[in-house]
């Protein structure tokens, strides 16, 4: 395995402001066992030559650097390659992080893990992992997003996980992951949380991103493989941040160019999106420091996506703190061009998207055909799309 990135945070947590450790007291003692357990096996050799293996012959790592010869004919301009982590074991790049942290509470004898979810992909990464591993599993998962994402729920069950439905407040992402916290808060002991995104309190944004640097781990060396150089722009979605700090993580020191899309849900002007760079203010929120969408008083905003993954109120903190630094930039897709790019790749590459990922194709569609036609372009699919068809098909008006 790699090295994982080691520049930030330091040694609280924080990635210059962002980040850091705003919990209960209940939960401290949780947290610094987590931390401590994480240092020790992320060096351990045995560890982490059975991750190693597991990904390789159950996730089925390494994913292909895939040329999109079909879009980038039909876009003009640059070269587009997908990273494909929609052929990871269950669909997405959620498996990464999933299986490693219920490889990690095994080691910490744990006897349950738990996780939140939103479009359902790290829910049911999660009851893999549990499975795999023999732990118990519970997911809490809003409403709305049981709703629309019905087949990974019923997936879950399937792996043996019991899935909590939250019917408070939006019934998305944030509320499943407060009712999580709560179940930890009061099963420290014996439960281990686990978090599906680079985000909330320390050590998970730097733990989650090192679990993920996988992703770009293998796309640099696939694409100095078949291009003999690196690619001249990066792009992934936004939500928490995992699958596009995974991707970027790897070439922070080089020139390339990087990308993270948000969610524009209807447009940012209505008030109904996820585009917290665009939309966001500072404050602290589930854990940590970072951009939130909040009003003047300090109360989280409701959010809206078409896809359930990215239709949260916060990011990560490391994500803020490149922003800053003007090593990454932040744009956003809207639902209507994450839509169009979710029948385009399917249209002409025979791959349907996630939603989640559709936004990033999106922001490929207007950044591709303005450079030269040398250029290299690598996307991050972060899933595929199956879990959507039945959601876009109700958009469309479409009876199944």
């Amino acid at each position: 395995m790699d090295a994982f990135p080691k520049k930030v945070p330091n040694a609280k947590g924080h990635f210059g402001p962002y980040g850091g450790r705003f919990v209960p007291e209940t939960l401290m003692p949780a947290l610094i066992e987590l931390e401590t357990a994480y240092k020790k096996y992320k060096k351990d050799r045995n560890f982490l030559n059975e991750l190693t293996l597991l990904q390789k012959d159950f996730i089925g790592r390494p994913t292909p650097l895939y040329f999109a010869k079909n879009l980038s004919n039909t876009l003009g301009g640059a070269k587009i390659y997908l990273k494909r982590e929609d052929l990871c074991h269950t669909g997405a790049h959620k498996i990464n992080n999933a299986l490693a942290q219920a490889l990690l509470a095994k080691k910490m004898g744990k006897s349950r893990i738990i996780a939140e979810t939103g479009a359902g992909q790290h829910g049911v990464a999660t009851a893999t992992g549990a499975a795999l591993v023999g732990l118990k599993c519970e997911i809490y998962m809003g409403s709305e997003d049981i709703r629309r994402q019905s087949l990974n729920v019923f997936r879950m069950r399937l792996l043996d996980a019991k899935v909590t439905d939250v019917n408070v407040g939006s019934k998305t992402l944030k509320d499943a992951i407060n009712e999580a916290l709560r179940d930890w808060t009061t099963n420290v002991q014996n439960t281990h949380y686990v978090l599906g995104t680079a985000f909330g309190p320390h050590p998970y944004p730097v733990m989650v991103r090192d679990f993920q640097s996988v992703i770009g781990n293998e796309a640099r060396k696939q694409i100095l493989r078949l291009e003999k150089r690196l690619p001249d722009c990066l792009i992934a979605c936004v939500g928490g941040g995992s699958n596009s700090i995974g991707l970027f993580s790897a070439f922070l020191e080089d020139q390339t160019r990087m990308i993270g899309v948000e969610a524009g849900g209807r447009g940012i002007s209505s008030g109904e999106h996820a585009a917290r760079f665009a939309g966001g203010s500072l404050g602290v929120f589930q854990g940590c420091k970072s951009y939130l969408l909040q009003n003047d008083d300090g109360n989280v905003l409701g959010t809206h996506s078409v896809s359930a993954g990215l239709d949260y109120a916060s990011v990560g903190p490391e994500h803020c703190y490149l922003r800053d630094m003007k090593r990454i930039e932040y744009t956003y897709a809207t639902d209507e061009k994450a839509l169009r790019a979710f029948e385009l790749l399917s249209r002409t590459e025979g791959i349907i998207p996630a939603l989640e990922s559709a936004h990033a194709i999106a922001e490929a569609v207007k950044t591709a055909p303005a450079m030269p036609k040398d250029s290299i372009i690598i996307v991050n699919l972060s899933g595929r799309g199956d879990k959507d068809v039945q959601e876009v098909a109700r958009i469309k008006g479409i009876a199944l």
